[in-house]
C-alpha cells in the first residue's frame, strides 16, 4: 500500500501565551483521502527538548503514515475483501476453519508485519460481514494477514485469536502483552518491552519468538486450557484444605499422566502449575523449570496493569522474565502467605518434577 497521508515538518520557536479564543464555527477535517499536515515544533526558552528533530521526523513521517494504514479498517475491509474475491472461483470456503491472506509484500512495505483481521480490528461480533462477491461465500472462523517476513511465532499468534474465538463478547485467547506499555518509550526489536511483562517468553501471544532464527515456544498450559488442548485427565485441581504430593510431566512431553496443575482462590481467579522443559518447541525457551502462573478469569484482555494470566518470576533479579522457573537446585518454593497456597519440588525424576502442592485457604 502507498501512504495516504502527507506531511511537512519545520522548525520554529515561538513564544507561547495562554488566551481564550473567540468561539468561531469551522469545517472539520475529512478522515478519509489525502492528508496534508503542518507539525509545528515550538520550543521554550527555558526548557531543552528531550527529542531530536530526527526523532520527532521519524515519528510524524514513518511511524504514524505505518500506523494510519494499519488501523485503516476501510484499507483492510478492501484487502480482505478483494484477496476473496479472486479466491472465489477455485474455492469452496466452506471447506477451511479459516483463511489467511500473505501477503507479497514485507513488513517495511505494509505497515506492520501481520495482523487479525478476525477476530481483532473488524470486530468481535458473531460473523464477519464480508462476503465474496460472485458466489456470496461467507468467511470461514476468521481471517489473518501476514506480511511474507512473518515469523511463524507471528502466524500462530493471530491464528490463535481465531481458533479461540469470541466467548461472551470477549476473545477466549487475546494478546498476553500489556497493551499500555505500547506507547512507552524505549525499543526491543523495533517494539516496546510490553512483550515482557505478563509471561514473558514463555508463550507466542505473549512475546512470539526468544530467537528470530529458531521457532516460536510452545504455549503455556493457560493458553492450552483456553483451546480445549488439554484433557480433564491430564488436570490435577488441588481444592482448598487439600495438599497433595504428585509427579507433574513436561507439558510438551507427548504423553503425560498430568502435565497441569490447578489451584483455585476464588471461583474465577487460581493459580496454574506447568513443567516446562527442553522438548519440542519448548526447546526454543530462555530457561526451563516449573512455572506457575497467577490467573484471573474476570479480566479479558491486558490493559490497565491487568492481566488474565501473568507469570510469578522466581528469579526476578533476571531481567525479561528469564528466569521465571522454579528448579530443584534453585529457587524450588512458591508461597502465596495471603491465601496459604505454596508449591514446592521435592525432586526431578528425569524430565518430572514430584511437587507438594498445598491450598490452606
Amino acid at each position: 500500500m502507498r501512504s495516504h497521508t502527507a506531511l511537512r515538518l519545520i522548525l520554529a520557536t515561538v513564544l507561547c501565551v495562554s488566551f481564550f479564543p473567540p468561539a468561531v464555527r469551522t469545517t472539520p477535517s475529512k478522515a478519509t483521502g489525502r492528508q496534508n499536515v503542518l507539525v509545528i515544533m515550538v520550543k521554550f526558552p527555558d526548557v531543552r527538548p528531550s527529542f531530536s528533530r530526527e526523532q520527532l521526523r521519524e515519528k510524524y513521517f514513518v511511524k504514524l503514515d505505518q500506523y494510519l494504514k494499519a488501523v485503516s479498517k476501510k484499507n483492510v475491509y478492501a484487502l480482505i475483501q478483494d484477496a476473496v474475491d479472486l479466491a472465489d472461483e477455485d474455492e469452496d470456503f466452506s471447506r477451511y476453519s479459516m483463511i489467511f491472506i500473505s501477503l507479497g509484500a514485507r513488513q517495511t512495505d505494509y505497515g506492520m508485519m501481520g495482523l487479525c483481521g478476525y477476530p481483532g480490528m473488524l470486530g468481535w461480533q458473531d460473523q464477519l460481514p464480508i462476503k465474496t462477491k460472485t458466489k456470496g461465500q461467507e468467511i470461514p472462523g476468521g481471517v489473518a494477514i501476514f506480511c511474507e517476513n512473518a515469523h511463524v511465532g507471528v502466524v500462530f499468534h493471530d491464528m490463535g485469536h481465531i481458533l479461540g474465538g469470541v466467548q461472551h463478547d470477549k476473545r477466549a485467547l487475546p494478546c498476553l502483552y500489556d497493551h499500555d506499555l505500547q506507547a512507552a518509550k524505549g525499543s526491543f526489536r523495533d517494539h516496546y518491552q510490553f512483550y515482557l511483562i505478563n509471561v514473558g517468553y514463555f508463550d507466542p501471544m505473549s512475546c512470539h519468538f526468544v530467537d528470530l532464527r529458531q521457532g516460536p515456544p510452545g504455549v503455556c498450559a493457560w493458553t492450552k486450557l483456553r483451546l480445549g488442548w488439554i484433557a480433564p485427565e491430564n488436570m490435577r485441581v488441588i481444592e482448598k484444605g487439600e495438599s497433595k504430593s504428585l509427579r507433574i510431566d513436561p507439558l510438551s512431553g507427548g504423553k503425560s499422566e498430568v502435565c497441569a496443575v490447578k489451584v483455585p482462590i476464588t471461583p474465577t481467579t487460581y493459580y496454574l502449575i506447568e513443567n516446562r522443559q527442553p522438548l519440542g518447541p519448548d526447546k526454543n525457551l530462555p530457561s526451563h523449570g516449573l512455572l506457575v502462573y497467577y490467573c484471573d478469569d474476570e479480566i479479558a484482555e491486558c490493559r490497565h496493569g491487568k492481566s488474565p494470566v501473568r507469570l510469578i518470576d522466581a528469579n526476578p533479579g533476571v531481567p525479561q522474565l528469564k528466569g521465571a522457573p522454579f528448579t530443584v537446585e534453585g529457587e524450588n518454593t512458591f508461597k502465596d502467605e495471603a491465601n496459604s497456597i505454596s508449591v514446592k519440588i521435592l525432586g526431578q525424576d528425569a524430565a518430572s518434577f514430584r511437587i507438594l502442592v498445598s491450598n490452606n485457604g
